[in-house]
């Protein structure tokens, strides 16, 4: 998906972390840190599901109900939190 000024959805350019995109992130050939683990083995005890609503909640909150005016980053930050939702969401479902 393309804004009106011909830049994708998920672009980087105005992104409040730096980070590169997601998809050249998943490196299958490379195990897991200690940190990156313990990071998942949460996710797991507090359940991904549950994550997920609480991410969708706050976006929705932010989003819907609030009157503060969205600058870039703040809707940089929005999308970043929808695609955590997003991935919660698809973990739950290989459960």
């Amino acid at each position: 998906m393309q804004t009106s000024n011909g830049q994708g959805v998920g672009s980087n350019v105005h992104s409040v972390n730096t980070t590169v995109d997601a998809r050249q992130a998943s490196n299958v050939g490379n195990p897991l840190t200690t940190s990156q683990a313990e990071f998942l083995y949460l996710i797991e005890c507090h359940g991904s599901r549950e994550l997920s609503q609480s991410l969708k909640m706050i976006h929705d909150l932010a989003l819907y109900h609030s009157d503060v005016p969205f600058g870039v980053a703040e809707k940089s930050a929005l999308f970043d939190l929808k695609v955590l939702w997003e991935g919660f969401e698809r973990m739950h479902q290989k459960d």
